[in-house]
């Protein structure tokens, strides 16, 4: 193991909102704090959200509030990336059904385009964003525009969203809900794609930057899309057992419980003879569909180990996989 913090590895952190630093309104215990000490050690901080209810000077106030180090230009938002693509796509002035929240309006507004609320305005195109305040009528009003052939695109397609109460549906499901009724697909503009991985790396002028996310469907498949190292957190949507299982476009470098162990040394795999791979006191091999695991369950070595063999013995898969677990703990 080598001594040196995992974090040191890198010149910037760009990191997720929901189920990283906070759920619903409340901060993850000990994330403000780990946070805050990369200032100390000279390492960027970047913020990239698929939540497209709010501005980023809004998202960068609640930081603050928390107690985190935000400025506005640190937090990179789908909506943002949303109107940059509905600006790409569509001529100035166009006018865009805003299925969503206020910010996301007036990202559209930003870009020079005109928003609307009605299928009676004649817009060209439909953007759809997270807002809870959304409801049956709203995506109606998209799914008229929607089938009438106009161009859709969603700020992201995160299927659920952490709150303090537990997993609740994210954008993923009310754009899934439109689908359904149009037979039509959007183009998404957050998350997992890579511009706003990029974009935020480049307002930080970092080139080793350490994407951290919760969820491997856009947090960690979008960092590996942007060619950058990923880690994988728990305390957010993804387990040990589903980061095991991972399809190898969304298998992140590093697996971390909270945001504090960034800056604990990360122990090294190694293999040895007969496909045994080593993670600290633990180790892992796999025996047909099942990994063998050396170790205790709440180590997060043994699901370290584990993932280095199980993702050795799988090297393509297209889609998750799990195996048989047995634990040997003698």
């Amino acid at each position: 193991m080598s001594g040196a913090s995992l974090i040191s590895r890198f010149d910037a952190l760009l990191s997720d909102l929901d189920g990283v630093v906070y759920a619903g309104p409340h901060a993850i215990p000990g994330a403000v704090e780990a946070l805050r000490q990369l200032a100390g050690i000279d390492v960027g901080l970047g913020y990239v959200t698929n939540n497209a209810s709010r501005t980023p000077a809004q998202v960068a106030a609640h930081l603050r509030e928390l107690g985190a180090p935000a400025e506005d230009e640190q937090v990179v938002s789908s909506s943002q990336a949303a109107g940059e693509l509905l600006a790409g796509l569509l001529p100035p002035g166009a006018k865009v059904l805003v299925t969503g929240s206020p910010a996301l309006a007036h990202e559209v507004e930003l870009v020079g385009l005109t928003p609307v609320h009605s299928a009676k305005d004649n817009p060209v195109a439909v953007v759809q964003g997270f807002n809870p305040e959304i409801g049956w009528k709203d995506l109606a009003e998209a799914s008229y525009v929607i089938a009438g052939g106009a161009l859709w695109v969603a700020t992201n397609t995160d299927m659920s969203i952490p709150q303090a109460r537990g997993i609740a549906p994210g954008n993923g499901t009310l754009v899934a809900a439109v689908a359904a009724a149009t037979g039509q697909r959007p183009l998404v503009a957050g998350k997992p794609e890579a511009p706003l991985f990029r974009t935020a790396a480049k307002r930080l002028t970092s080139d080793r930057p350490l994407v951290v996310g919760d969820r491997l469907d856009t947090d960690i498949l979008g960092g590996n899309n942007a060619g950058f190292a990923t880690v994988a957190v728990l305390t957010g949507v993804d387990t040990r057992e589903s980061i095991l299982a991972a399809r190898t476009a969304e298998r992140p470098d590093y697996l971390i419980n909270d945001l504090s162990d960034l800056y604990r040394p990360y122990p090294a795999v190694e293999e040895h003879d007969g496909g045994t791979f080593r993670c600290g006191a633990a180790s892992a091999v796999v025996r047909g569909e099942a990994v063998h695991i050396s170790g205790l369950p709440g180590d997060l070595d043994s699901w370290r180990a584990a993932c280095s063999a199980w993702w050795t013995a799988n090297p393509q898969e297209d889609a998750p996989l799990a195996p048989a677990i047995e634990w040997l703990t003698h």
